[in-house]
């Protein structure tokens, strides 16, 4: 028992040790990607202020005789950038915050970028990325292939678009009350917790946040419902679509599998139904089986084999009789006969032998 118990103990911590290892590998891949897309990121981003910055130079130098760099393949769309510019790097998971305190409809202040200071909206949050996008600000413009416009049915050759913005790179503003007075203020440090609540909303989370040092529970913006579907002559009313026409029942089929499958063991031997999938994959392995034997090469070695076995077995069938069991030869027969009069000569001798 203390040897079983040993190696039990030896198996689950090998399979956790694995585990740790698997988990660290997976961490390290994430952190290299996400590495690499940073940097392929600021070399884009530096290469474009560099490049700028030489331009700006030279049109300062030649004056009425700089080249007019509006042409070529990109004409009309010089100084816009391509959309993989917008792409932040994701975030590894282990490096993820745990709680993300800002969510659609909030309002935060701008710290950094052309727009710095500026209080505005939030339009949409990237969690795996960390990154938020506002309304109307720091927007840049971003230029697409012609078919990508012909597509939306733009003639324009670039779209503006708002650029994500990192959630270290802004703060929330929350309103506050006092003496029934409203005064809004910029929070430095946001944490989050519970209680947890499940929200209406799918983008809203679940915890509850509150401001730093403060301990003042910030509300989540409310979820604004747009509908701007117009009831036509033909569609069909809401009422209609939400009246129950079937109930599933266990009276009568069509009903549930699992329902079925509670009725009668789904892994019984006497079964008679099988998945569809189960019987897709039978059907195939008595095919390949199929092919086998018709594709089997036999060598003359086997050949002989196999005729030798054949004459093995027409020799075994003709030993039988009607019911099947085995008929003796007359040499058994005889011996049999022989040993059984040996044995009965033997005891009358004996018999006789006891009477005198």
């Amino acid at each position: 028992m203390q040897r079983l118990i040993r190696r039990t103990t030896l198996a689950k911590n090998q399979a956790a040790r694995k585990a740790r290892i698997q988990e660290k590998k997976e961490r390290r891949l994430d952190f290299m990607d996400s590495l690499r897309e940073r940097t392929a990121l600021n070399r884009t981003t530096i290469d474009n202020i560099r490049e700028e910055k030489a331009r700006r130079r030279e049109d300062w130098f030649k004056g009425p005789l700089a080249p007019n760099r509006d042409s070529g393949l990109t004409a009309g769309a010089y100084g816009t950038i391509t959309p993989q510019d917008r792409v932040l790097p994701t975030v590894p998971k282990h490096l993820r915050r745990r709680f993300v305190n800002i969510a659609q409809g909030d309002r935060v202040c701008l710290l950094k970028g052309p727009d710095a200071g500026r209080i505005c909206e939030v339009s949409s949050v990237d969690i795996e990325r960390e990154s938020l996008t506002v309304q109307h600000f720091n927007t840049v413009d971003v230029r697409y292939p012609a078919w990508a416009n012909q597509a939306d049915g733009s003639q324009d050759p670039f779209l503006p678009q708002e650029m994500p913005i990192s959630i270290d790179d802004v703060r929330l503003v929350v309103t506050l009350e006092d003496q029934g007075r409203q005064y809004e203020v910029i929070a430095k440090h946001v944490y989050g917790g519970g209680p947890y609540l499940k929200r209406s909303n799918a983008q809203t989370p679940r915890h509850t946040r509150y401001i730093t040092g403060e301990n003042i529970r910030i509300p989540w913006p409310e979820e604004t419902k747009v509908d701007n579907a117009v009831d036509e002559d033909g569609d069909t009313s809401r009422k209609e679509v939400e009246y129950e026409t079937w109930k599933p029942s266990i009276q009568q089929p069509p009903f549930s599998q699992f329902i079925l499958d509670e009725l009668r063991n789904k892994f019984s031997k006497y079964r008679t139904r099988h998945d569809p999938m189960w019987l897709e994959n039978r059907k195939l392995e008595d095919l390949r089986e199929e092919y086998r034997k018709s594709r089997k090469l036999l060598t003359p070695r086997g050949e002989h084999r196999e005729r030798l076995a054949k004459q093995k077995e027409v020799m075994r069938q003709s030993k039988l009789d009607e019911n099947g069991n085995y008929i003796m030869d007359a040499t058994t027969s005889e011996f049999i006969a022989q040993f059984i009069g040996r044995q009965g000569g033997s005891a009358a001798s004996q018999k006789a032998e006891a009477k005198q």
